[in-house]
């Protein structure tokens, strides 16, 4: 089971970090993937991590701005969301995906494991 935390009500520009915390499985030999859904909108690929850390992958309107970053001593990743923007606003999904690939992968598809979102709000 996966669960996300740390979403709340931001003023743009503002900064918050997510935490995506596994129970009953562990991380550390999966890729793990955020995504965002805002309303009225698919849902859409924000940015993943490989089991290691080595790799990581973000969508152009996270790229300079989110980080994302993992602890697998502590079955936790994290998404750091600086300098946010009104269209940020969105319900963040952390997903997994086991395997112990060398590259991160955007596709929701490839994401068996869902969490049930954070919200995160964003005013201007």
């Amino acid at each position: 089971q996966l669960q996300a935390c740390g979403g709340g009500l931001v003023q743009a520009w503002g900064s918050l970090r997510l935490s995506c915390a596994a129970f009953g499985v562990t991380l550390s030999r999966t890729t793990m993937g955020w995504f965002r859904q805002a309303p009225g909108r698919a849902r859409e690929f924000v940015t993943a991590i490989n089991w290691n850390g080595s790799s990581t992958i973000y969508a152009d309107s996270a790229k300079g701005r989110f980080a994302i970053s993992r602890d697998n001593s502590k079955n936790t990743v994290y998404l750091q969301m600086n300098s946010l923007k009104v269209e940020d606003t969105a319900v963040y999904y952390c997903a997994a995906r086991p395997g112990t690939s060398a590259a991160a992968t955007s596709p929701s598809s490839e994401y068996p494991y869902w969490g049930q979102g954070t919200l995160v709000t964003v005013s201007s």
